[in-house]
């Protein structure tokens, strides 16, 4: 999200945040506060890295997120406020970042973190034998693709610790949300000394790392990480946790049974129990920067057809997918980028227009007549499948099915698989419509476009629009926030809407929904990016 900049004295700009001065957990009534401060959480999976650099899933991050600090980190309102960082200037065009780091900032070991610990991050994440499948988000920054794809040296990357305490970032182009993506886990420091002392074994165990965020990791089982208090953290003072315990529990049931026995605190829920416990006071529901689709693949003859992709998308009822299938808080999609991305805090969704496709079954026939007659059918065809997952959402895609065969008279074969299969099917281009989704890692709608770019490698449907590309690269190379969203809405409005390719089927933005005890206090959850912040969580005195 980004923030408005004030103007300062010469060729800088200069970041102020007000909520880095009063977000203390000094406000906390500590007589209002339980003895024992230990929170337990589930988790649906095992973490797979705590290798900042080379983590691949969210529980991994989530964990990383805790207790790791960048230089900037999501604050309470889900806007970047300071970490490790103390100030930051940013040049009038908006392409150099120098950032001041705190001098009281320390590794758990004792060790102070410098500027060079994060230079040597950023080029260990960027370096091809490093093999982070998360670098490209480093890619904003002068050389970095170059150097990540082996076409330029480490020494052409835009980051320079010019002193112990500063930071120099130079990026290709204006970012105005670049603060956002330095809260991102592979912009987090590494320490050159520890990484190379532990060589493949680095990050293996918790006693074969370091940390500089508010927790340390105590221990790692398939079933339970353990983390404690950070005593040499910068901001310790904040942070009124003791332990935190992250029980593994891969199916909704157990984690359910974990809850109800007073073994977990929270406890996330899936679609199919949702509805048993809405009206209770100890759920919790929240709306994720995240959307759900689906992709017309246009190598398909049929489907690179206009008028067949605007009736296909006409034809989707997203109030009954939403409200009658899923109903777990997820809200009908009328384009493609979430309403919990906001733009100098107003959500974008508002700014860009809240509906660039909606059901009109009338008109979705229309197109579909025009369609084959372009095609020369004289019938719907017969041998389009719908890739799917196998979890809830199948029954999103049996409705689908259901909803195009009697709005078109168009019968899809359903083929619902687990997501190591799906994704290589995907990679190949072996698929007619395939359901998809994208959750933001940082705060930018430019993230949700970008991918649909022609020689990006996520663009499994390969729609390619130059005058798509065009503007994407305006947004990308505007100073004025106002511009930039107007750029991205015509392009989004191109890519999803009616009057434009109708490449990509909008159908729902996400929620996550959960248990939560009502003495957790604090436990805060973002939208985009690492799941929960757990810095300024407490527990309150439990009441009979």
């Amino acid at each position: 999200m980004p923030t408005r900049w004030k103007a300062a004295v010469g060729l800088v700009v200069v970041f102020t945040f007000l909520l880095s001065a009063c977000m203390s957990q000094a406000a906390t009534d500590k007589s209002g506060l339980s003895d024992e401060q230990v929170l337990r959480l589930t988790e649906t999976n095992q973490i797979s890295s705590l290798d900042s650099a080379k983590y691949v899933d969210i529980v991994s991050w989530n964990v990383l997120y805790n207790v790791n600090e960048g230089l900037m980190r999501l604050g309470k309102e889900n806007k970047p406020v300071y970490g490790i960082a103390e100030e930051v200037k940013i040049s009038p065009d908006k392409k150099v970042y120098t950032f001041k780091l705190r001098e009281e900032a320390m590794w758990s070991d004792g060790e102070p973190v410098t500027a060079h610990d994060f230079e040597y991050a950023w080029k260990r994440a960027l370096d091809p034998k490093t093999k982070s499948e998360y670098a490209y988000i480093l890619y904003s920054i002068v050389g970095a693709e170059e150097y990540n794809k082996g076409k330029g040296k480490k020494e052409g990357v835009g980051v320079k610790a010019v002193d112990d305490h500063t930071l120099v970032v130079r990026l290709k182009k204006p970012q105005l949300t670049f603060l956002s993506l330095t809260t991102q886990s592979t912009y987090f420091p590494q320490r050159k000394d520890i990484v190379e002392k532990y060589g493949d074994e680095y990050s293996k165990s918790p006693d074969k790392m370091v940390y500089n965020g508010p927790f340390v990791i105590q221990s790692v089982t398939p079933q339970k990480v353990v983390l404690k208090k950070n005593e040499n953290y910068w901001d310790a003072n904040t942070v009124t946790l003791n332990r935190v315990e992250i029980i593994v529990a891969a199916d909704t049931p157990k984690r359910i049974s974990l809850y109800n026995s007073g073994q977990a605190d929270t406890a996330k829920l899936d679609q199919e129990f949702v509805s048993a416990y809405v009206q209770t006071p100890d759920y919790l529901n929240m709306e994720l920067a995240s959307s759900q689709y689906i992709l017309l693949n246009q190598r398909n003859k049929i489907l690179r057809n206009d008028n067949i992709r605007r009736a296909i998308s006409l034809a989707i009822d997203r109030e009954e997918i939403a409200n009658q299938i899923l109903k777990d808080g997820s809200k009908p999609a009328g384009a493609l980028v979430p309403p919990a991305l906001y733009v100098d805090n107003q959500s974008y969704r508002e700014l860009a227009g809240e509906k660039f496709v909606k059901r009109d079954v009338e008109k979705a026939q229309r197109y579909f007549q025009q369609g084959l007659k372009e095609l020369g059918l004289s019938k719907p065809p017969t041998s389009l499948t719908l890739l799917s997952f196998d979890d809830h959402r199948k029954y999103v895609a049996l409705a689908v099915k259901k909803q195009l065969r009697e709005a078109l008279g168009l019968e899809v074969k359903l083929d619902s698989v687990p997501r190591k299969l799906k994704v290589p099917r995907e990679l190949k281009g072996d698929f007619d419509l395939t359901m998809s989704s994208w959750f933001a890692d940082y705060s930018d709608p430019i993230g949700f476009l970008e991918i649909w770019k022609s020689d990006s490698g996520l663009n499994y449907m390969k729609f390619q629009n130059q005058e798509f590309e065009r503007l994407l690269e305006k947004a990308e190379l505007t100073t004025d926030q106002d511009k930039k969203t107007s750029y991205l809405a015509q392009a989004e409005k191109l890519l999803v809407g009616e009057d434009g390719e109708a490449a990509l089927v909008p159908l729902y933005y996400e929620t996550n929904s959960f248990l939560q005890r009502p003495y957790v206090k604090d436990l805060y959850r973002h939208p985009y990016g690492a799941e929960y912040d757990l810095k300024w969580a407490y527990i309150s005195k439990k009441k009979n």
